[in-house]
C-alpha cells in the first residue's frame, strides 16, 4: 500500500524551507524583482541550512537527501519566490553530470567544492540557436594532442552563470554528428578565454541570473574532461530526466502560492454588496488551482520516488515537467483574473507570479518537447 504520510524527518525539513521562503525570501523578492538582481546573502544562509545542495552524496559532504526530499525542499521555495529559487537550487542541475559521469577525483574535488564554501555551478548546453535541439549545438571541442580539449563557442540562458565558479559545458568535436559528437567538460570561471555576458533583463523569475557565456580558445586540461566526445549527449538528456521533477515542484510551489493570494483577496474584495468568494465563477476558479496543485505533486513525488529507488521513469518525469508547467502558467494567469485590475499592477502579488510561472513551460525542455518525450515513451519511437 502507498503511505502518504510524511515521516518526522520530512515534515522538519519542510518547516525548515516553509520558514526561510517565509522569513528570508518573501520580504526581499519583490525588491529583487525589480532590480533583477539576485540576493546573494540569501544563497549563503540557505546553503548553510543545507538548502542550497540536497541532494549532494554524503561521502563528499553533502546532505545526501533523496529526490524526493530535494523536491519538497524546491516547492516550499519556490512559494516565496522562484526566481530567487532557481538561483538557489540550480547547483543540483550542475551537479548531476558530474554525479553521473564524474571521476572519483572529480566528484572529490567538485563536489567537495560545492560543500566546502557557498558557491554555485552552471549546467550549459543551450546555445543562440540550439535551445530544445541539444544535439544542434555549434560549440566546439578540439581534442589536443595531451588530452586536452580547446572550447569556442556560445552558450545562451545560463542560470547563475555571473555567479558559478565552475560550469560543466557541452560542446561538440563536430556539428554535423549531432549527438554523436558531444562530450561534457568542467570549465572554471577564471579559464583563460572565459567570458560571461550580461545580466538578461528578463520578463519573469528576474531575480535569477541568466547570461550567455562566450568560450574563445578555452583550454580544458584531461583532468577536467567529464565525458569524451560521443558520451556527453547521453549525460545531458540523463541530467534532465532526473531534475524535470524539480521544475514540477517549482510549479507547485507558485500554485500554492497562487491560491493562497486568491482565497484572502476573494474573501476581502466585494462586488455587488458581496465578497467575490461567494461569487461560483471565483469559487471554480479557486478550486480548479487546488486540483491542479494536488495533480501536479503526486506526479512530481512519483517521479521523484522513482529516482530515489533506481527506476528509470521518463515518461512520469516528463508529464511532471509538461502538466506542472501548464497548470501553473493556468493558475497564474486566474489568479490575475480574480485579482481583476489589481492583478494587473506590481502592487499585488499575482502579476509577478504569472511572469515568474510562465519560464516553467520553456526551459529544461519546452512543454511542446515533453509531449514528445512522453509520445515516444508510449509509442516505442
Amino acid at each position: 500500500m502507498i503511505d502518504f504520510e510524511l515521516t518526522e524527518e520530512q515534515r522538519a525539513l519542510i518547516e525548515t524551507a516553509k520558514r526561510f521562503a517565509k522569513e528570508r525570501i518573501i520580504p526581499v523578492a519583490a525588491e529583487a524583482d525589480r532590480k533583477s538582481e539576485f540576493p546573494r546573502e540569501v544563497f549563503h544562509e540557505a546553503w548553510k541550512l543545507g538548502l542550497a545542495n540536497p541532494t549532494l552524496p554524503a561521502e563528499y559532504g553533502g546532505p545526501g537527501l533523496p529526490d524526493l526530499e530535494s523536491a519538497m525542499i524546491t516547492e516550499e521555495l519556490a512559494y516565496g519566490c522562484s526566481g530567487i529559487q532557481t538561483s538557489i537550487t540550480a547547483n543540483t542541475l550542475g551537479m548531476t553530470p558530474i554525479k553521473l559521469a564524474g571521476s572519483e577525483e572529480q566528484k572529490k574535488k567538485y563536489l567537495g567544492w560545492l560543500m566546502s564554501e557557498p558557491i554555485w555551478v552552471s549546467y550549459a548546453t543551450t546555445e543562440p540557436g540550439a535551445g530544445s535541439d541539444v544535439a544542434g549545438m555549434q560549440c566546439r571541442a578540439t581534442k589536443q594532442s595531451d588530452g586536452s580539449y580547446v572550447l569556442n563557442g556560445t552558450k545562451a540562458w545560463i542560470t547563475n552563470a555571473n555567479l558559478a565558479s565552475f560550469y560543466v559545458i557541452f560542446a561538440t568535436e563536430n556539428p554535423e554528428l549531432r549527438h554523436k559528437g558531444i562530450g561534457a567538460f568542467i570549465v572554471h570561471r577564471d579559464a583563460k578565454g572565459l567570458t560571461v555576458g550580461k545580466h538578461e533583463d528578463k520578463l519573469g523569475q528576474r531575480a535569477s541570473d541568466t547570461a550567455q557565456v562566450m568560450l574563445d580558445g578555452v583550454v580544458v586540461p584531461a583532468a577536467q574532461v567529464l565525458a569524451p566526445p560521443g558520451h556527453g549527449f547521453k549525460v545531458a538528456m540523463e541530467t534532465f530526466n532526473q531534475t524535470r521533477p524539480d521544475i514540477g515542484a517549482i510549479a507547485v510551489g507558485i500554485m500554492r502560492r497562487c491560491l493562497d493570494e486568491c482565497v484572502a483577496y476573494s474573501k476581502e474584495r466585494k462586488t455587488f454588496g458581496t465578497p467575490i468568494a461567494n461569487h461560483q465563477l471565483v469559487q471554480a476558479m479557486i478550486a480548479e488551482m487546488a486540483i491542479r496543485i494536488q495533480a501536479t505533486r503526486l506526479l512530481v513525488h512519483k517521479a521523484a520516488w522513482s529516482l530515489d529507488k533506481g527506476i528509470r521513469d521518463p515518461l512520469t518525469s516528463s508529464c511532471a515537467k509538461a502538466y506542472g508547467a501548464d497548470a501553473a502558467m493556468q493558475s497564474a494567469t486566474d489568479a490575475v483574473q480574480i485579482f481583476g485590475g489589481n492583478g494587473y499592477v506590481k502592487e499585488y502579488p499575482v502579476e509577478k507570479l504569472m511572469r515568474d510561472a510562465k519560464i516553467l513551460q520553456i526551459y529544461e525542455g519546452t512543454a511542446q518537447i515533453q509531449r514528445i518525450v512522453i509520445a515516444k515513451q508510449l509509442l516505442g519511437t
